[in-house]
């Protein structure tokens, strides 16, 4: 479990797009992300790979959309 002391801003709508259209997460893989990246407060992406929804390639892919988008 990844847990900060700080709050995260929740995800960028296009973010989520992103998540959906590009790496392919389902609906329930989503759910599940966002529910424990609330949780733990912690970025989404992170807890995402931390629970081997999206691969380190796909985890990379991410960020590197995340540096160039938002």
């Amino acid at each position: 479990m990844v847990i900060s002391t700080s709050p995260q801003p929740a995800p960028h709508q296009e973010l989520l797009r992103f998540l959906r259209s590009e790496v392919g997460l389902s609906d329930n893989a989503m759910g599940l992300g966002l529910k424990q990246a609330q949780l733990e407060q912690a970025p989404l992406p992170i807890v995402l790979w931390r629970y081997g929804l999206i691969s380190l390639e796909q985890l990379d892919q991410v960020l590197l959309w995340q540096d160039q988008n938002l």
